[in-house]
């Protein structure tokens, strides 16, 4: 019995009191179909080294406020600022079904403990909104009036660091040369 399902592609997820961030982990997507409603994303397209179709549908846990929310679509990957409809305590999952997604996992570079985001005031929200104006081609709700500004300042913050400013003696290397 072979299903001709087409299969989901690999997603993870992060939260912050106020966002959810999603981002589905597809390369090159060529013509996706994105649909953000109140309770639920809808995806399909062709990506990946195979140029396979992939599709999903996640129903959330809780409603988002589909105005408010951001995606873009990029080389390497998708990524969506979802908006929660209510601010507060973290949601227990990102889906309503409790059954465990073999293709979904939760982004650990993204995500902060729910007592992290007390001790740090408003600097995490800084930090998305920079995020979101790097995204470029957004889809959703436009940039702020101050977005131009903004730009400047996230490209001067996330300079790569110079190897020259490291302090390393080539006399002190006691590693043969490789031939």
């Amino acid at each position: 019995m072979t299903e001709n399902r087409i299969p989901p592609p690999g997603c993870t997820w992060a939260q912050r009191p106020k966002h959810i961030i999603l981002t589905i982990c597809l390369t090159d997507v060529k013509d996706p179909v994105i649909k953000v409603e109140p309770g639920k994303l809808y995806f399909k397209g062709v990506g990946g080294t195979e140029m396979k179709e992939h599709e999903v549908e996640m129903v959330f846990f809780k409603p988002i406020d589909v105005e408010k929310s951001k995606f873009g679509v990029r080389p390497r990957e998708i990524s969506f600022v979802l908006e929660k409809q209510e601010e507060g305590p973290y949601w227990d999952r990102l889906l309503e079904t409790k059954v465990k997604q073999p293709w979904l996992r939760v982004d650990f570079k993204n995500w902060k403990d729910e007592d992290d985001d007390e001790e740090e005031g408003g600097a995490q929200g800084q930090d998305l909104e920079e995020m979101m104006r790097q995204m470029g081609g957004l889809g959703g709700a436009a940039g702020g009036a101050g977005a131009a500004d903004m730009g400047d300042l996230a490209k001067k913050a996330y300079q790569r660091p110079s190897l020259d400013d490291l302090d390393i003696d080539d006399e002190e290397d006691d590693m043969p040369d490789l031939e």
